[in-house]
């Protein structure tokens, strides 16, 4: 895992080509207007959830993808995995909320990048230099809690369906987004109940979510 204060990186002529998502509208304003004032960094699409910043990136194949976490339609996990199957782009995520188990299923998912939304603009225009050069950059702080946190006693899928569960989203709703039969929810959802012992699916969201692993 790097975690060294990332170094300017030239992408090639033209600069680096950016995709910013954010559910956010001030947000992701903001965000456009500070980095296209970097010499190198072309802002060429903007999505306001996940599902449009696939199809975004699909278009525009951008060098590097700049992902909320939090997103509606699809978050930026999921965003991530779907355009790093299809698009040969690099994909950095930026949270307010730094949990560590978002952080390993970040890892696992071959994102390049792992920030809080509190990083300045100048030091994220360095961190896109660093990822658009091929290399990996998580911000230190997030690195180290997720070292010293406990171990999630959930699979990938558990959570899954528990990080879903903390909407309003009903079990057929929380289905067709990941793909599965609603039965198969209903499995993942009892036996994560299960193991942490809790009696609703809403509890079992709420103490996976507490202890970082949502």
């Amino acid at each position: 895992m790097n975690t060294a204060k990332p170094t300017p990186a030239g992408s090639g002529e033209g600069g680096i080509r950016l995709l910013v998502a954010d559910d956010e509208h001030l947000i992701r304003g903001a965000l456009v207007a500070l980095l296209q004032l970097e010499p190198d960094i072309e802002v060429v699409a903007t999505a306001d959830n996940g599902v449009r910043a696939v199809e975004e990136a699909r278009r525009h194949r951008p060098d590097v993808c700049l992902l909320d976490l939090e997103m509606p339609e699809a978050d930026g996990l999921e965003a991530a995995g779907r355009i790093l199957a299809s698009v040969p782009s690099r994909v950095i995520i930026v949270t307010r909320h730094a949990r560590p188990g978002v952080l390993r299923r970040a890892l696992a998912a071959r994102v390049s990048g792992f920030v809080p939304k509190s990083t300045p603009a100048e030091h994220l225009a360095d961190v896109i230099r660093t990822v658009a050069a091929g290399r990996r950059y998580i911000d230190p702080e997030i690195a180290a809690v997720a070292l010293t946190a406990e171990r999630s006693p959930l699979t990938d899928r558990e959570l899954d369906v528990l990080r879903h569960s903390r909407s309003t989203l009903s079990v057929q709703q929380i289905a067709a987004q990941l793909h599965l039969a609603p039965g198969t929810v209903r499995n993942y959802l009892s036996s994560a109940m299960i193991k942490l012992d809790a009696p609703s699916r809403r509890e079992a969201a709420d103490r996976a979510w507490e202890q970082g692993w949502i």
